[in-house]
């Protein structure tokens, strides 16, 4: 993995775990999701300028197995899913 593909990890999850301390439904106070919220827009950032190295170095192609690997690795699926609406106490989805 490149240095600008880890970059793009740690961009994503960084702007998936604020995502999630943003998420309404997760959420208690304003002031931590306006903290979230306000530190999302620096994340974003990072996150584009990851890409746009890639894609100057002529790294056009997104490897999407290796890339998963290291989202699993570092616990990616239980970060991202903060960022989804939880089901209802009795289950159903509304």
């Amino acid at each position: 993995m490149t240095r600008a593909e880890g970059a793009y990890i740690d961009g994503w999850l960084a702007a998936a775990d604020l995502l999630g301390r943003a998420n309404p439904a997760r959420c208690a106070h304003t002031y931590g999701a306006l903290r979230a919220a306000q530190a999302l827009v620096r994340c974003a950032v990072e996150l584009r300028d990851a890409l746009a190295l890639m894609h100057e170095r002529g790294e056009s192609e997104v490897h999407t197995e290796t890339l998963a690997r290291a989202l699993r690795v570092l616990d990616g699926e239980r970060r991202a899913g903060r960022v989804t609406v939880p089901q209802a106490p009795d289950g159903r989805s509304a």
